[in-house]
């Protein structure tokens, strides 16, 4: 418990100092995001916002993480190592793709097959050094290994894993359209993570995860990061993630779930990226196949939008299906402990 709080007091001071450190420079050598020309009328206004402040999450969580082994006297484990290797390798691949963004002032980065490429050069590695050096189990689970526990194998669970890495990066992606959407949401997502990663900590024999307590350190160190970036990025938004900030947290969702053998309860806990993703696809298959448009627009966000809701309004009630779809999850994720006996 004592590395969860420093964890969490690290990051949240790190990344509200060090977002409003990164605002100044952004500034002073005008690098500012350039605004799709696909989006409602009144996002043209944010042309110029600083962007790239998914450094600051990244790096807050880092020193969070670093901090809590320090000073707590918690040991490094690989699991946790490659769940922050994964954040930040993601982050990485989006930081190129934002710089690339603001030289050029344009809303192009990284072309779909060179980001696609990135990913899947990170997903991979932590896919493969995942089952090579740590106990992870290769089985298809729910709230645990054991259920439903169905076995993929070495090479099944590794193309598993890069799926569900390279959807879930994408899903954060098309989230990140308002002020503070991404960065909120994600902090009740995470938040659920951390006391998964505790509970099976305390209940090894139950879940059998060996390195909870650490990935519980990963997810508040994440958790917290995002909420301290959070005090910037609140409508009216001073900094946007970016890219890489979007990219580092839907690697650290995916490779937190893989880790706690929770893989099929992020759909759940993360529903909003999945709406938001679903409403694309739907979206541009509709337009495909019959020349007719689903939304307004899309990602699910912009209808609402162009529906007659204050952007405003959009971000709190999305953070609220957000927070209960955390809730759901973690409510599912207790049934089961106690369907096996857990409190006997």
């Amino acid at each position: 418990m004592v590395a969860l709080l420093i964890t969490a007091c690290l990051a949240a001071g790190v990344a509200i100092i060090g977002t409003k450190l990164l605002i100044d420079l952004l500034r002073a050598r005008s690098l500012g995001q350039p605004i799709h020309e696909d989006v409602p009328a009144g996002h043209t206004i944010k042309a110029g916002t600083p962007t790239m402040g998914g450094v600051a999450i990244v790096g807050a969580a880092l020193v969070g993480y670093i901090a809590a082994h320090v000073r707590s006297g918690l040991f490094f484990t690989r699991s946790g190592l490659l769940v922050m290797a994964c954040i930040t390798g993601a982050g990485l691949v989006g930081l190129v793709d934002d710089l690339i963004k603001v030289r050029n002032e344009r809303n192009l980065g990284l072309s779909r097959r060179a980001k696609t490429t990135g990913l899947l050069v990170v997903a991979v590695s932590f896919a493969v050094l995942s089952v090579r050096w740590t106990d992870v189990e290769t089985t298809l689970s729910f709230t645990r290994w054991d259920s439903p526990g169905w076995e993929l194998g070495t090479a099944g669970w590794c193309v598993w894993a890069v799926l569900l890495i390279y959807a879930t990066t994408n899903a954060v992606n098309l989230t990140d359209g308002l002020d503070g959407l991404a960065a909120g949401s994600s902090i009740f997502a995470f938040a659920c993570l951390m006391v998964i990663g505790f509970w099976a900590f305390r209940h090894f024999e139950q879940y059998q995860v060996s390195h909870a307590l650490d990935l519980a350190v990963v997810a508040a160190a994440m958790a917290a990061a995002c909420a301290g970036f959070l005090w910037w990025n609140a409508a009216p938004a001073q900094i946007f993630m970016g890219d890489t900030g979007s990219l580092a947290i839907g690697a650290g969702l995916a490779g937190l779930v893989l880790m706690l053998n929770t893989q099929l309860l992020l759909p759940i806990v993360g529903a909003l990226y999945v709406t938001e993703s679903l409403s694309v696809i739907l979206q541009v298959g509709s337009f495909r196949l019959f020349k007719r448009r689903i939304f307004r627009m899309a990602p699910i966000h912009h209808h609402f939008e162009l529906g007659g809701w204050p952007e405003t309004t959009v971000i709190i009630r999305f953070w609220l299906i957000a927070g209960a779809c955390s809730a759901i999850g973690l409510g599912l994720f207790y049934a089961d402990f106690i369907s096996i006996g857990g409190l006997d």
